[in-house]
């Protein structure tokens, strides 16, 4: 099996941001899961450097086209080994093969009559280097670039893409995966459905020159889409190289939505033109969004990577993306919502199981994998649990619902932790009678961890390395093998375990404080007996249920233990119950809190909030439910 996964080659007429890294983090996610799977893959990014834009920035950077191109496309690729992403090829438009086999190309289909001389009046948007039809605007702008597009006139070359427009429909309509998500395909039939005009190819040289040379006019240079999308083709060493016969059958390609017509329209046909069979797969996502805005380096409202993974690390920031956006629907962006996923999804959930469940093999079992004994109902339940999240998780990611399959894995993740409430086993260590149930118990325990890190490595490799290391595996099987249960040999050293993921503050409102706008007021008669207060007294506390996800000991003090809540905004509380509960015992439960009250400071960890608890003689207990409920539920 092989697999070809391209990202759209970036324009270079500004630094890379946040979209850019969004399409390479899931073509690279891709690359690697398809590795996973045992295939052969190819995986080819790369800059798209000819243009009018590019002639333009670099006259505003004092550089000559050529300069200019050489240090952005640099910034391109070097941007992403800070971002984890290894493609296996950087293609540039002006390498010396990709303007060779353009000119290759332009003079075949030329000579076989597809490209033809005209004059053309039409809508030019700068923004796209393109003409747009009027059916394209929205209130006679450019809707991707808000700006309205100029009338222009001119002699150009132009490709019979009209042509070959039946043999298109009938291609999409026969091949329903063509074009995914479906909405896209749809909207290119809507297109299609009224007549196709053929495509401008040229620019004169009397307006542009930085663009590769018509081979059978001079006089033009090579219109910017006619030559960007043969890249995919150059890559592969088109038309002689064994990659070309080898990937090309087997393309598939992840673009942005406003590249949507030239990749599925222009490109398509060009191939037929050529004589090739088209792509296997065209994958469009959508745009991420600052507010109700499309980020876009040309309304200037743009997130730079390098600065994110500076700020939440690179694991946390491919998990968000992949995990906040639908693949295929707009998604918005703010820092809030990537340190609430780090704070809940990795650090509480994921790390705090990988983090207390080494530290109690250590503890229990000598920091090595027990042997196996006979499974128990909870046991099976977890290993059951793994093997339908595999098979959801291969489905998912085979066909780039990304969020989807991390939702199934973190189901894993979630009855993990609540496994190991459910077996408490530092209370199975306290009886040697219970020393095979403690061993099954923590080799289950860490097989799930051990599929987990398989599972997550496409997505956050570091993250996947440091799992492995630590339960002493490592992780170079295919899915297939390394999903099997049963992988761990015991005996096998665990080592002490590294924070995965460190817990990241944020701004936020205090929380609403209890209100006050009685206590001033003379007590009445019921108020005068000690303890009695009014409903509405009563009503201004605001009670919660939550779900602890994490506790820790805090130093200096043999009373207070650091709690993690959700509720479902994740928040920290300082209780005193270390005496009564160790604080592995603890996570997972679900406590009533008082969720209003103002922020005070204990230890010099802020508390925001008070966990109830019940006193019997010298003991205490904490307030809980008969049932599991949502994080967050009010307590009436």
């Amino acid at each position: 099996m092989t697999a070809y996964i391209t990202t759209p080659i970036f324009y270079v007429n500004a630094e890379p941001h946040l979209g850019h890294a969004y399409s390479t983090i899931v073509a690279d996610t891709y690359a690697r899961f398809k590795r996973l799977c045992g295939e052969d893959v190819r995986f080819q990014t790369g800059t798209d450097e000819h243009g009018d834009k590019i002639v333009q920035a670099a006259e505003s950077a004092g550089e000559s086209p050529q300069e200019y191109v050489d240090r952005i496309s640099r910034m391109f690729s070097d941007a992403w080994p800070h971002l984890d992403i290894e493609p296996d090829n950087f293609i540039r438009t002006t390498d010396a093969d990709h303007k060779e086999n353009v000119q290759r190309i332009l003079q075949q289909v030329y000579d076989q009559g597809d490209i033809y001389f005209s004059e053309y009046e039409g809508l030019y948007c700068k923004g796209c280097e393109r003409f747009l039809t009027e059916k394209e605007l929205q209130d006679g702008k450019c809707p991707d670039h808000l700006t309205e597009p100029d009338r222009i006139s001119e002699q150009n070359y132009f490709f019979r893409m009209s042509k070959y427009q039946e043999w298109l429909v009938d291609h999409i309509n026969a091949n329903p995966d063509f074009i995914t998500p479906e909405r896209y395909k749809n909207e290119m039939l809507s297109f299609l459905s009224d007549p196709l005009e053929d495509l401008c190819i040229s620019r004169p040289t009397s307006r542009l020159t930085w663009g590769i040379p018509l081979p059978f006019d001079d006089r033009f240079v090579t219109y910017v889409w006619f030559d960007a999308l043969i890249n995919y083709l150059t890559g592969l060493g088109y038309p002689d190289d064994e990659k070309f016969s080898t990937y090309w059958p087997v393309a598939e390609h992840v673009i942005a939505k406003d590249i949507l017509k030239p990749h599925a329209i222009f490109w398509p046909t060009m191939l037929k033109a050529m004589g090739l069979e088209p792509y296997q797969k065209l994958h469009v996502h959508g745009y991420w969004n600052i507010g109700d805005t499309k980020m876009s380096k040309s309304l200037g409202n743009v997130v730079r990577p390098r600065a994110m993974v500076d700020e939440y690390g690179v694991d946390a920031v491919r998990y968000f993306l992949l995990r906040d956006m639908s693949f295929g629907l707009d998604s918005g962006y703010n820092s809030e919502a990537v340190v609430a996923r780090q704070n809940s999804d990795l650090a509480n959930d994921l790390g705090n199981l990988f983090s207390r469940s080494l530290t109690m093999v250590g503890k229990f079992e000598d920091g090595k994998v027990p042997p196996c004994g006979t499974m128990g109902k909870l046991d099976l339940a977890l290993q059951e649990s793994c093997a339908d999240m595999l098979a959801t998780y291969r489905d998912e990611m085979e066909h780039f619902r990304f969020h989807r399959a991390l939702q199934a894995v973190w189901k894993v993740v979630s009855k993990a932790n609540k496994y190991i409430v459910e077996n408490a086993p530092w209370e199975l260590a306290k009886d040697e009678a219970n020393q095979e149930q403690l061993h099954t118990v923590f080799y289950t325990l860490l097989e799930t961890l051990r599929i987990l890190q398989v599972v997550v490595s496409p997505i956050m490799p570091a993250t996947a390395r440091k799992m492995a290391a630590g339960l002493g595996v490592d992780h170079s099987d295919t899915l297939e093998i390394a999903g099997q249960w049963g992988g761990l040999k015991p005996g096998t050293a665990i080592q002490k375990p590294e924070q995965l993921f460190p817990r990241l503050e944020k701004k936020k409102d205090a929380p609403r404080p209890a209100k006050t706008k009685d206590r001033q007021k003379p007590k009445g008669p019921e108020q005068q007996l000690e303890g009695i207060i009014t409903f509405e007294d009563f009503g201004n506390v605001e009670l919660k249920v939550a779900e602890i996800t994490g506790a820790e000991v805090i130093k200096k003090s043999d009373r207070l233990l650091k709690l993690t809540v959700k509720a479902p905004e994740v928040r920290t509380i300082v209780a005193g119950i270390a005496e009564h509960y160790s604080p592995e015992e603890l996570i997972g439960r679900q406590v009533i809190i008082v969720a209003n009250l103002k922020p005070a400071t204990l230890m010099g960890v802020q508390s925001e909030g008070m966990v109830l608890a019940a006193k019997d003689g010298k003991r205490l207990v904490l307030a809980s439910l008969s049932d599991t409920v949502a994080p967050g539920s009010r307590v009436a």
